[in-house]
């Protein structure tokens, strides 16, 4: 049976701040042991004005501001085109980065512990590392875009396993993103290049596939992805800019498209801005847009509160979900009953 789910918008956080209390591109998130959001900015180009921007924001749910770690850069503790993250069951934070191909290591208040990893195609090695997550044995998987497969290591980097290869039939990806594992050992993986969503046993042996919604309903270019204790799929559809909700057998139970408004710190920033302040309460932020066409990027670019490159879809066990809204440099979060 089809489960039902209802989303209520909670509110926003963040908005965009090249440092300090905002994001830049935020692509992912994690939330450790004790509700600290730990929020992945990517940034933009890779140029000098912009490393400062790649780094990690600590803040919560209520929208404290708890400090950031890390720069662009090649050194320890440093990133260049940061794309993933994960927490350990020790809430150590991991970060994968595409352009440096490797994995680093810091304890839970940003200070560098360890770095893993290196480029290539044999066991072990990475070709652009896309999305992480640990299983119940603190085991670290991760996809990766280019190698088109799916990797297990030791939490502290010892390769375990590995199985895929490119192709479009059953069991194959085309540039695999976003990975979810539940506690019964299902390891669940958008296959960003054939927009669809396959799951698998932790052997790598495929279960089945959910590609068949149609028209509006399909899926295209998933990013992240995030799995309920009831078999629920939220799959940031990336290529459609709006979350996606399936059913265990892959019916569309909902489609978000954003409901955002101003956050606490984009409010204190325009409190102290009056001008700029004035000019965002005469703003319309969700404009009636009639394009002659079905063009989602270019609506979602017009309209402030909907959801423009959502990357990544969290939830928090608390009956949350957090979905990162890239273009938009911020983080929606939605109650769900």
């Amino acid at each position: 049976m089809t489960s039902t789910k209802t989303f209520t918008y909670s509110h926003t956080i963040g908005f965009l701040a090249a440092t300090g209390r905002g994001f830049s591109n935020p692509v992912d998130l994690a939330i450790n042991s004790k509700g600290v959001i730990y929020v992945l900015n990517r940034a933009g180009p890779e140029t000098i004005v912009r490393l400062p921007s790649k780094r990690v924001t600590m803040t919560n749910l209520d929208e404290e501001w708890f400090g950031d770690f890390g720069t662009g850069g090649h050194g320890d503790g440093e990133f260049w085109w940061p794309s993933s993250i994960a927490i350990d069951s020790q809430d150590r934070v991991y970060v994968a980065d595409e352009g440096l191909q490797r994995i680093t290591v810091f304890d839970s208040e940003g200070k560098f512990l360890d770095k893993w990893g290196a480029k290539g195609s044999e066991d072990g090695q990475f070709e652009y590392p896309s999305c992480m997550a640990f299983d119940t044995d603190d085991n670290l998987w991760l996809t990766e875009s280019f190698n088109h497969r799916v990797q297990k290591f030791t939490k502290d980097g010892r390769f375990i396993s590995a199985w895929g290869q490119q192709g479009s039939g059953p069991g194959q990806f085309d540039g695999p993103w976003g990975i979810a594992l539940t506690s019964s050992g299902d390891v669940y993986i958008s296959d960003w290049g054939n927009d669809r969503i396959q799951r698998y046993d932790t052997d790598g042996v495929l279960i089945e596939e959910f590609a068949g919604l149609s028209g509006e309903d399909a899926i295209r270019r998933p990013a992240g992805l995030a799995v309920d204790g009831e078999g629920n799929i939220y799959v940031a559809d990336w290529g459609n800019e709006r979350v996606k909700v399936l059913g265990p057998d892959g019916s569309l139970l909902a489609t978000l498209r954003g409901e955002s408004v101003d956050s606490k710190w984009a409010a204190d920033y325009f409190a102290v801005n009056p001008e700029e302040g004035q000019l965002r309460s005469e703003a319309i932020l969700f404009p009636d847009l009639d394009p002659p066409a079905r063009r989602d990027r270019e609506i979602s670019a017009g309209v402030e509160g909907f959801f423009w490159g959502p990357s990544a879809v969290k939830l928090d066990g608390e009956g949350r979900l957090y979905v990162a809204d890239t273009l938009r440099h911020r983080l929606q979060v939605y109650q769900v009953n």
